[in-house]
């Protein structure tokens, strides 16, 4: 590794890029030296699942080539990075954990892959998820279990899981990810790394999808960038940003910029909820993060909520998640059918998860009134405010727990043991009202774990969500890599 690139392996994607223009490093050379790192520390972190380094090498050599030509491909010349092993990736498998799916093989790549390349980037992989990105862990049939650079007893997170373990491992430059239920959040919050979830549509998803292709943009579900800085997240949400070409001939995103200052910034401040408490481990962070902001000058309101029932509010996310999240399985019409056998008294947790996952069209068309009457909630709350700060987990990163069904398993929190997707809230109150949310590190509990705070802001304002999780850096730390890496 050429010494004058001091950034490797934990420093920025954009040091690393801009190492790679001024010819300080060659993309082969940094290639690599991140190859060489997956190859010693990824047999037991699981992160990586598919190794695409013959292609990539190649690329990196033409990269090189072109460079000493004068041809710039774009912001990310050279730089290697990875995405989430549900983006299509031409040439290799997308499985979303679907074991009779291993042997598929993308035609092309996805169009968010397509645009990272545009800008230079070499794709050397793609990182692990759930099966159907529907669990808070990494593991599936195909691919195995992704463990925590943190802790290996314990898992990265879900559905990002193995990206939020590469960027903390130091594993890749760069990392795409995606998120309907914190999908994008909750492993970078248990990583300790940078994750944002965009504003809904602004980046089209079209082939990150099991759907024949090409499918119809989802509701809820969004794609981002993760990363080991604040600013990394804004340039590769920038490269991404924009609309696809069905409706490129008349629409286009103009981002709002940033605050300038924290001075006067109003920041409101949720810590906690009745309906979905946080260990204390977690808002002890949370709330260190947002005393640091008013000490710099924000004015931090801890009372401020929208104007809604926060009950009602996640009833309306659950619906919308659960039907969205059922039609893309492959077993729906098992789902179905075992809702026909419910009785009409039957108040369980597993028949109202049938229910809510089987809704009718009537159901998720009401669903989608009351998700309207939450957005001018916010869009009225952030007439006041500027930006919120809350968590995105209950807990740090918790153990494995691979037990079935899913909704059985729990969570421990403050000593008692909550439902597992009861943490959902959290990631629900900017899902469903296609808010923007940035997950930034808070530092480590008492058992030396991370912890990441989230903010949201009004719709469109991603890059100030990114920006209040820069200035946050300068207050309490930001990014560190786990011992041992």
């Amino acid at each position: 590794m050429n010494v004058a690139l001091k950034s490797f392996p934990f420093g920025s994607a954009g040091a690393q890029a801009a190492a790679l223009r001024k010819g300080q490093v060659s993309s082969v050379e940094l290639l690599k030296a991140y190859l060489e790192r997956v190859d010693r520390f990824n047999p037991a972190l699981n992160a990586l699942v598919v190794d695409d380094r013959k292609a990539a090498m190649n690329r990196a050599r033409a990269a090189d080539r072109a460079l000493a030509k004068g041809e710039l491909w774009g912001p990310l010349h050279g730089l290697p990075m990875t995405v989430k092993e549900s983006f299509d990736l031409v040439g290799q498998p997308t499985t979303w954990g679907h074991l009779p799916r291993k042997d598929h093989a993308a035609p092309t790549d996805a169009l968010a892959v397509d645009r990272l390349k545009a800008a230079g980037a070499v794709v050397f992989g793609k990182s692990n998820v759930p099966l159907n990105l529907a669990d808070f862990q990494s593991y599936n049939a195909v691919y195995g279990t992704t463990h925590n650079p943190w802790d290996l007893t314990r898992g990265p997170g879900g559905s990002s899981g193995g990206s939020a373990a590469m960027m903390a491992a130091g594993l890749s430059a760069l990392e795409y990810g995606s998120d309907i239920g914190g999908s994008i959040r909750n492993p970078a919050a248990y990583c300790g790394v940078y994750g944002h979830k965009s504003t809904w549509c602004i980046v089209p998803k079209r082939g990150h999808s099991l759907a024949p292709k090409p499918g119809a943009e989802a509701d809820l579900s969004v794609i981002g960038p993760l990363a080991r800085s604040a600013g990394d997240l804004a340039l590769a949400l920038k490269l991404t940003v924009g609309p696809d070409v069905l409706n490129a001939r008349g629409l286009q995103y103009k981002l709002p910029v940033p605050p300038k200052a924290l001075k006067g910034l109003r920041v409101a401040v949720w810590l906690d909820e009745p309906i979905a408490p946080v260990d204390d481990s977690v808002k002890a962070r949370i709330e260190a993060a947002a005393r640091a902001l008013a000490k710099a000058g924000a004015k931090a309101d801890f009372k401020a909520r929208p104007d809604f029932d926060p009950a009602h509010a996640h009833r309306v996310y659950n619906l919308l998640l659960q039907a969205n999240m059922a039609a893309r399985r492959t077993d729906y019409a098992d789902l179905v059918a075992a809702r026909t056998r419910l009785r009409d008294d039957d108040l369980s947790d597993h028949a109202m998860a049938l229910r809510v996952s089987t809704a009718s069209f009537k159901e998720v068309f009401d669903a989608n009134h009351h998700r309207e009457h939450l957005r001018w909630a916010w869009h009225d709350f952030f007439g006041r405010y500027d930006l919120m700060v809350m968590p995105i987990t209950a807990t740090a990163a918790f153990p494995h727990d691979q037990s079935e069904p899913l909704p059985a398993r729990t969570m421990c929190i403050n000593g008692v043991e909550r439902p597992y997707f009861g943490q959902l809230f959290w990631a629900g109150l900017a899902t469903a009202s296609f808010l923007p949310a940035t997950i930034a590190p808070a530092g480590l509990t008492p058992e030396g774990l991370p912890v990441g705070v989230q903010i949201v802001g009004p719709e469109y304002a991603d890059l100030s969500t990114i920006w209040l999780a820069e200035q946050l850096a300068g207050l309490i730390g930001g990014f560190q890599p786990p011992p041992g890496y």
